[in-house]
């Protein structure tokens, strides 16, 4: 059985070591190191399941070595920072970023963010089925396109930027429309991890990042919409409230 290869970029030693050991009892997991973002962009290749990335070494723009990694692939980012603040969460995410991990942290943490997102990834890639890859092949409500074939979504014919796990929650809305979701449900389907109190957060926070990218108006959403008490829900035009 092949092992799951971990790209790990960050700039201190002792926190690559620290990775390392923390999940170097994992015996499925072989790892590659790079200490800035130069060496990190020639180590990722067709075969890296994932990547850790710190977006706060010193002298380097994480933020654009996030972009760019995900302009060459689609591999899962998970990354790591000392800032823990809504907005700062939301630029890593915009970026690119699949998940979002504040330091310090710890193994259960570390360990059950990257088995879900490279499970996530595996059903991308086509290795495995669920219930959203099974869903229809085509998708289009108001303006809308989703293609669960091609793993992509339109909008007025252009194609939308979105990272893997907007693209899950916005597939996951729209195969039934004007119908709520809670926050622990989206969690669970998607991130394949039972919910948990901070997990709220995470979801609230890709939910507002999928608006930007998708609402006229992100502060007043009319498509991904919050129904209080119940979650979230894909609105289609002219519901009767």
């Amino acid at each position: 059985m092949s092992k799951n290869k971990i790209l790990i970029i960050e700039d201190e030693e002792e926190i690559r070591e620290g990775l390392r050991i923390l999940l170097g009892g994992e015996s499925y997991y072989s790892f590659a190191e790079a200490e800035n973002g130069e060496i990190g962009t020639e180590l990722l290749t067709g075969d890296t399941d994932l990547v850790i990335l710190d977006i706060t070494m010193p002298g380097a723009d994480g933020i654009d070595l996030c972009r760019r990694i995900r302009q060459a692939s689609s591999v899962p980012i998970l990354i790591l920072s000392e800032k823990t603040q809504d907005e700062d969460i939301l630029i890593g995410l915009t970026s690119g970023g699949d998940d979002y991990l504040t330091k310090p942290f710890s193994y259960a943490e570390l360990n059950a963010r990257i088995k879900a997102l490279m499970r996530r990834y595996r059903v991308y890639r086509g290795h495995e089925e669920n219930e959203v890859s099974r869903a229809p092949v085509m998708i289009e409500i108001d303006g809308i396109c989703i293609s669960s074939a091609r793993n992509e979504a339109l909008i007025g014919g252009r194609e939308l930027n979105l990272t893997e796990t907007e693209y899950q929650i916005l597939l996951m809305l729209m195969i039934k429309p004007n119908r709520s979701f809670s926050a622990a449900t989206l969690f669970e389907k998607i991130w394949k991890e039972p919910f948990f109190y901070g997990a709220n957060r995470t979801v609230m926070l890709h939910i507002k990042n999928l608006r930007r990218k998708i609402e006229a108006d992100p502060h007043n959403p009319v498509r991904i919409i919050t129904v209080p008490g119940k979650g979230y829900q894909f609105r289609k035009k002219d519901t009767p409230v």
